[in-house]
């Protein structure tokens, strides 16, 4: 049996960061899960906060070096940042273990084609969204619209779950444990 390779994506204020935190703490002691942690050429946070992901760390020398060598399953560039999922998700997803990766839209199709691919595509209402992004202070009203009117288009043809977050964090988190436990299933 092979495992499947689970992926969440939305929109900015969606609250993907939110609850795959809570996803990862409530399947922590689940050997069918396994969190992906990604590779990201930007330097670690001392502090943890939220929306603040725990990643590692690589120069883009070291990315570059550990790219060409095959050490990840899957790799892009976004916002001046380079992205690698560790190949080792590949002996987990082998063992028949769901993998939870974090992943850019851009590499769906290809992950789609190499792996069993499920897509959580996390949404909430625009207003929400807009709220959201409001809240955390780090863009004027006229930015939040037009980082709301631009989100990129998903591939044709995924396995697509929707998980509505457009309520408290707990109940979005319940759903999107669902979602993930009915993907082991």
């Amino acid at each position: 049996m092979s495992g499947r390779l689970v992926t969440v994506v939305g929109a900015s204020g969606a609250g993907k960061d939110t609850l795959l935190g809570a996803a990862r703490a409530s399947l922590a002691e689940d050997p069918r899960f396994l969190f992906a942690r990604r590779v990201i050429t930007r330097p670690a946070e001392t502090h943890l906060h939220a929306g603040v992901e725990d990643h590692v760390p690589m120069t883009e020398e070291e990315f570059a070096t550990a790219e060409a060598a095959g050490a990840f399953a899957l790799s892009w560039q976004a916002h001046g940042l380079h992205y690698g999922i560790p190949r080792g998700i590949e002996d987990a997803l082998a063992e028949g273990r769901i993998v939870v990766a974090n992943l850019s839209r851009g590499v769906l199709a290809e992950a789609d084609r190499r792996y069993r691919l499920r897509v959580l595509l996390v949404t909430a209402p625009p207003e929400v969204l807009a709220a959201r992004l409001a809240g955390r202070g780090r863009e004027t009203m006229a930015e939040i619209t037009l980082r709301l009117s631009r989100a990129a288009p998903l591939v044709e043809g995924l396995d697509l779950v929707e998980v509505a977050n457009d309520a408290t964090p707990e109940i979005g988190a319940e759903r999107l444990l669902a979602a993930l436990k009915n993907a082991a299933e």
